[in-house]
């Protein structure tokens, strides 16, 4: 069975740091490209961060600078460093995977193989 299981959401403050995890199982991990994308409450899907097998990643300009990517294929996990928060971060994070060569920047459900179930983040004081 495949599952991918998000944790390390929850409520911080303005300026604040959270890191997400993305526990990926059922599925090879290490062959598929991995992305982040979140939903505010209201809105759409973003895309939010994506990242290769081999390490090259790729980022929404609203998060660039301030949120990091990355994966541990040993241990079948993807992260999202998420600093400097803003209150326009606040949503249901998403972690989702796609078997390809490329990061994927989409956001459609047949966009990828498999969704995660979320985990939200609070920005707020």
């Amino acid at each position: 069975e495949v599952q991918l299981v998000e944790s390390g959401g929850g409520l911080v403050q303005p300026g604040g740091s959270l890191r997400l995890s993305c526990a990926a199982s059922g599925f090879t991990f290490s062959s598929h490209v991995m992305s982040w994308v979140r939903q505010a409450p209201g809105k759409g899907l973003e895309w939010v961060s994506g990242i290769n097998s081999r390490g090259g990643t790729r980022y929404a300009d609203s998060v660039k600078g301030r949120f990091t990517i990355s994966r541990d294929n040993a241990k079948n996990t993807l992260y999202l460093q998420m600093n400097s928060l803003k209150p326009e971060d606040t949503a249901a994070y998403y972690c989702a995977a796609k078997r390809s060569g490329w990061v994927v920047t989409g956001t459609r459900p047949n966009d990828y193989d498999y969704w995660g179930q979320g985990t939200q983040v609070t920005v707020s004081s």
